[in-house]
């Protein structure tokens, strides 16, 4: 079922901070293929090797994510500490290439995005500073993508898997953002960076590996491999991944095993630019369903 021997070599560099009931947020890094990987890992305050949910995060994004304006905090960075408050410690990654991890943006591939993934549920299993027995992931978009390929190639024991507005077609939901020319551009650009226009203004500069990328993993037949407790979240407003539910509902379709769909009416950024109340209730929706599962 599941397949695939991976081997992280960690280094860890520690920054103490203090926020909320989180008793320290640790900068992690561990290293894949010769690259940096660098994290945060929260830790609960007075919780000995605590459970942990692992956090991928969405195209372009880094591992705090989108900042929620009315709050002045990242979407990840704010689950992380409501999490903490209950108990569960996290890791949020910045896959390579994104963030503080490694090399330009233009880098980045899915595959290489999937061995990230892999490396960190290594990395934790092997830190002494988590239940190994007890993990977790949650992935958004891009990342929803990426942890269901994970869940399904991972030799770890998942306790449950969360995906928010995952992208079950990847390459649609890239070619609806960048349009058909701007792909058929990217694949035949043998290797050479290209820049594009992304629909809220932002320019993003990628290889011709990414584009090859996205026809060469398939979430949803990777979300077969992985036969535990699945939360699928998604928003009847979502303009990025959709239609919703139907795609959302598909790796329920391809997954054997408990489960359950959300579907709020919400956008692809669970309405985080109106206010943090949606956001709110997805990280409590999901705390609660990955800690009734946790052994």
């Amino acid at each position: 079922m599941k397949s695939g021997i991976r081997t992280a070599t960690t280094a860890i560099a520690i920054a103490l901070c203090s926020v909320s009931a989180i008793s320290a947020e640790k900068t992690v890094s561990y290293d894949v293929n010769g690259e940096k990987v660098v994290g945060t890992l929260s830790l609960p305050d007075g919780v000995e090797n605590p459970p942990v949910i692992l956090l991928f995060h969405g195209f372009t994004g880094s591992r705090d994510e989108l900042e929620i304006p009315a709050v002045k905090e990242g979407i990840f960075e704010r689950a992380a500490r409501m999490w903490a408050d209950k108990g569960i410690a996290s890791l949020r990654i910045d896959f390579r290439h994104s963030g503080e991890s490694g090399s330009a943006y233009e880098n980045t591939t899915v595959g290489g995005q999937v061995a990230d993934g892999l490396a960190a549920l290594d990395y934790l299993a092997s830190s002494g500073e988590v239940d190994a027995n007890r993990m977790a992931i949650v992935g958004w978009s891009m990342g929803g993508t990426v942890g269901a390929t994970v869940a399904g190639r991972t030799e770890h024991d998942l306790d449950a898997v969360a995906l928010w507005a995952p992208g079950a077609n990847f390459a649609s939901s890239i070619i609806m953002l960048l349009g058909p020319d701007a792909v058929k551009e990217g694949l035949a650009s043998e290797g050479k960076p290209v820049t594009f226009k992304l629909p809220w203004g932002a320019d993003v500069t990628l290889k011709t590996g990414f584009f090859d990328s996205m026809f060469e993993i398939d979430p949803v037949a990777e979300i077969a491999g992985y036969d535990g407790p699945l939360l699928v979240a998604v928003g009847t407003n979502d303009t990025i991944v959709f239609p919703q539910p139907a795609s959302g509902q598909v790796f329920l379709d391809y997954h054997d095993g408990e489960e359950e769909l959300l579907v709020w009416p919400m956008d692809h950024t669970f309405n985080s630019f109106t206010d943090e109340k949606t956001v709110d209730k997805l990280i409590n929706a999901t705390g609660e369903y990955i800690s009734a599962r946790f052994e």
